[in-house]
């Protein structure tokens, strides 16, 4: 016999899963045809190719420039898991002539490339769930940008 209390629990888990689904599936990735979303891409990270069907997250990116001279943080939706995420970068960098200086395959993957006067840092999670099967964070600066340390008071 269903009890008063277990169709409240019911109702509540139900809605709950209603509200976390709306959230995983928002956001202002660029829309259109796969082929439109891929050229806005190419024209914000320039020679920073994605996994197929990666879609950046543009609320949670930081793009300063486009193209090869852009400057930031860019977080980018996967469809693949964060395995194969990582092999593609540690594939796809180097055909495109960057060089890896470091790479780590853990529960938060991190890989640094360097190509001409550009460092790219790639940060690889696995997503949530609903969401994403791996959330991909690129971080691209220049190489020997002139950072200051803070003076100690």
């Amino acid at each position: 016999m269903i009890t008063i209390h277990t169709l409240k629990v019911s109702a509540l888990a139900l809605f709950m899963a209603a509200i976390l689904g709306a959230c995983a599936s928002s956001g202002d990735s660029p829309s259109g045809s796969p082929q439109e979303v891929q050229e806005v891409q190419t024209q914000l990270l320039g020679d920073m190719p994605l996994p197929q069907g990666a879609r950046l997250s543009g609320g949670d990116s930081i793009i300063i420039g486009r193209g090869n001279e852009w400057v930031g943080r860019a977080v980018v939706n996967a469809l693949q898991g964060a395995t194969d995420v990582y092999a593609f970068f540690q594939s796809e960098y180097p055909k495109g002539g960057w060089t890896t200086v470091t790479a780590v395959k853990a529960k938060t993957s991190i890989l640094v490339f360097t190509k001409g006067d550009r460092t790219a840092t790639v940060e690889i999670v696995d997503g949530s769930l609903g969401g994403p099967k791996s959330v991909i964070i690129v971080t691209s600066s220049p190489k020997n940008a002139n950072v200051v340390a803070p003076t100690r008071k």
